[in-house]
């Protein structure tokens, strides 16, 4: 299971429920007849949209806001097979990415791992053990290799001051 959300509130009172996405493929990973595991407790999506920065999804079975209620602040889970997207060279999801060690190849150091990343529209941004934030543009990343979970970066200045 990967994590793919939060469960972070409700529209309405027919049991809608707002996901603040963590993931990538969003649309196919809340595409109706999609599975998502909350709180332990499995639900099958019947209708999917977005609302601004939120995907709105509402659940077989659920009636009213009392049968959902109890997963607010919960993270939404999702199969890691659930979809099944061929991405071209170069391009990786995001459990690939999350848990791989940055290295700084100007002196060596280990800066940290990734422990998000940032979707921005253009290029996502990896969030490096909470504690910086590097573009993911060829001009800083020089290498990624997912089978030894390594990235490697060439930062310019000032892009690792806090």
């Amino acid at each position: 299971m990967i994590d793919i959300g939060t469960l972070v509130n409700f529209h309405g009172v027919r049991g809608e429920v707002k996901i603040l996405s963590s993931s990538d493929f969003t649309n196919e990973r809340f595409a109706v007849g999609k599975t998502v595991t909350i709180n332990n407790e499995t639900y099958t999506i019947t209708r999917y949209r977005k609302h601004k920065n939120f995907h709105m999804l509402t659940f077989d079975g659920v009636k009213n806001l009392n049968d959902v209620e109890h997963l607010k602040g919960h993270t939404v889970y999702q199969a890691l097979d659930a979809i099944d997207i061929e991405l071209p060279e170069g391009q990786y999801h995001y459990e690939d990415i999350i848990g791989c060690e940055v290295i700084n190849l100007d002196n060596n150091e280990t800066l940290g791992e990734v422990t998000s990343i940032i979707p921005t529209g253009s290029k996502d941004v990896f969030v490096v053990s909470d504690k910086y934030m590097i573009p993911n543009v060829d001009d800083f990343i020089k290498l990624i290799d997912i089978e030894r979970k390594r990235i490697e970066i060439e930062p310019i200045e000032g892009l690792l001051d806090l």
